[in-house]
């Protein structure tokens, strides 16, 4: 998510959700950002906010009116199949951002919708070297547990979800081929804008108990907690 004010979003997540800090990615810096990250899980949920003019956050921000929904970042298996799909579907790779233990391929929002999607292949599958070398000592899961899906708000939720499933090699599905099921679990939802900017707007979490189920708003981003 991307957040005008990161000390209050981080408070949010924090109060909301019940997870710890586990990491500020020095690296965002290169953007005009700064961010904060928080493992759900295995999985992370991430805060960025700009911190001079001219960001591509900051005119996201712009664009939505406020806080919202940013990136979607996924971890792969093979970065080389995917930049071949890519390609063949004209789908332009804006940024390749690179660490020991990790690249990762930004594609152009324009060329997908409704997200900056980034796919990431790791030297060990499930590590994550963005958030840090101790991120795993910061996992609390006594609120939430796992991230189950990531909600998109498009025009033509169809038509976005088929550009999607091209470019990660997915066919969409359920009644309208509007989800596109992830291999290692976890979904991308696209909904009805109805007539808003499209963009991330939601988020679905797996309760560790019943009793914490519900729902709040970070970010103008629902949260379901199921």
């Amino acid at each position: 998510m991307v957040a005008s004010d990161l000390d209050a979003a981080e408070r949010r997540v924090i109060d909301d959700l019940g997870v710890e800090l586990c990491f500020r990615d020095p690296g965002v810096a290169a953007f005009g950002l700064h961010n904060a990250l928080f493992p759900v899980g295995d999985q992370l949920l991430e805060v960025v906010s700009p911190t001079q003019p001219g960001t591509t956050a900051g005119r996201q921000l712009d664009k939505r009116g406020g806080d919202s929904g940013y990136m979607v970042i996924l971890e792969v298996e093979d970065l080389d199949a995917l930049r071949a799909r890519f390609a063949a579907h004209d789908a332009r790779i804006v940024y390749t951002a690179e660490v020991p233990g990790i690249v990762g391929l930004h594609l152009h929002p324009a060329d997908v919708g409704g997200a900056i999607l980034s796919v990431d292949q790791t030297d060990e599958w499930g590590e994550w070297p963005w958030a840090g070398p101790e991120w795993r000592s910061h996992v609390v899961t006594d609120r939430v547990a796992e991230v189950l899906a990531v909600q998109i708000d498009a025009d033509d939720p169809r038509a976005m979800a088929a550009r999607w499933g091209k470019l990660l090699g997915i066919e969409p599905t359920g009644d309208e081929q509007t989800t596109v099921v992830l291999p290692d679990g976890g979904e991308v939802r696209f909904v009805d804008a109805g007539g808003g900017a499209e963009g991330v707007s939601g988020f679905e979490l797996r309760a560790a108990s019943p009793e914490h189920r519900g729902q709040t708003t970070i970010c103008n981003c629902r949260f379901d907690i199921v």
